[in-house]
């Protein structure tokens, strides 16, 4: 059966830190580029980050360039989303996603389609 399960959410002060896992299951995950995604309450969904198959490429929205990083062990099957420098503008739910296509921007920014997508985990920024 194939899975994506994220994990790590919380809640966190501004200015904190959290650390999101990806585990894959169920299909050839070393073949897929990974990305994250989320949505905020009344939003739309936004790319956050993506990750080529290997881990040799990665791509990052604006408003998370600087403050998240995007790292991946296929030997695990995990997908790793380091947060830092939190706002409370990233409060949403955080989706990750096996699309069957290159990371980049249009990776990012293209609507579903044949895609595996994780139940999310929820993260808040608050004081």
């Amino acid at each position: 059966q194939l899975q994506l399960v994220e994990s790590g959410g919380g809640l966190v002060q501004p200015g904190g830190s959290l650390k999101l896992s990806c585990a894959g299951s169920g299909f050839s995950f070393d073949y897929y580029a990974i990305g994250w995604f989320r949505q905020a309450p009344g939003k739309e969904r936004e790319g956050v980050s993506c990750i080529s198959s290997s881990g040799g490429l990665t791509n990052y929205a604006d408003s998370v360039k600087g403050r998240f990083t995007i790292s991946r062990d296929n030997a695990k099957k995990t997908v790793w989303l380091q947060m830092n420098s939190l706002k409370p503008e990233d409060t949403a739910v955080y989706y990750c996603a096996a699309r069957g296509m290159p990371c980049g921007s249009y990776y990012l920014t293209a609507s579903p389609g044949s895609d595996y997508w994780g139940q999310g985990t929820q993260v808040t920024v608050s004081s």
